[in-house]
């Protein structure tokens, strides 16, 4: 009687030794992106005045911060370090855990703050990530001229909603154009994730991201 052996059990030849190394995973630079997009782009629909009385339904950002932007980014960072992308790691794990704390700084912050001077410390958390994306907007030379494009007017968008917020009194003017900022942002987002997931399902370039350095 013959038996057979599973091709996962057949033992290694001694000219062809086994591969030992971690199992490859899928990109998750799609994901992120697609999570950062979607929470930058309801964030600034009410930035920019498009709905009217934000303050009434604003808080439906909150769960997406949470989970979306915020959870499902800090598992694509985490991802990142497993694929040796440190730029990745650091942006999708860093943006995420902006929105979780930008949920929470809305949910359990900002009411208890005194309402006069509530839009310095709203200004000042926002000029702290101003200065993050700068340097990160440097090192996406590194990458492709598209993520460089979200980078630039991620920056752009951050330094317009901290300069509005810590005028005094607070700039609406500024806070919109950086609304506005934030939606070309999402939609750049959202496109190099797109081109992510569709070049990468159809084998060859659909959708261009133009990479900085030519491989």
């Amino acid at each position: 009687m013959t038996t057979s052996i599973r091709p996962e059990a057949v033992p290694a030849k001694p000219d062809k030794p086994e591969e030992t190394g971690p199992p490859a995973i899928a990109d998750p630079g799609p994901l992120g992106l697609a999570a950062f997009a979607m929470t930058t782009f309801v964030l600034s629909v009410f930035n920019a005045g498009i709905i009217g009385q934000p303050t009434a339904l604003e808080l439906v950002l909150l769960p997406l911060a949470l989970f979306y932007g915020g959870a499902v980014q800090i598992l694509a960072g985490m991802w990142e370090f497993r694929k040796n992308n440190t730029f990745g790691a650091l942006a999708f794990s860093s943006y995420g855990a902006f929105w979780i704390a930008l949920a929470w700084y809305i949910r359990y912050v900002a009411p208890v703050l005194p309402a006069a001077r509530a839009h310095e410390a709203t200004g000042l958390f926002l000029l702290a990530w101003t200065i993050f994306t700068a340097y990160m907007l440097v090192a996406s030379f590194g990458t492709t001229k598209m993520l460089t494009a979200v980078f630039a007017v991620l920056f752009v968008t951050f330094l317009l909603l901290a300069i509005g917020n810590l005028a005094a009194p607070p700039s609406t003017t500024l806070i919109k154009v950086g609304g506005w900022f934030g939606l070309v942002t999402a939609f750049l987002a959202w496109y190099h994730s797109a081109a992510g997931v569709t070049n990468a399902s159809w084998g060859r370039v659909v959708l261009p991201v133009f990479p900085w350095k030519k491989t």
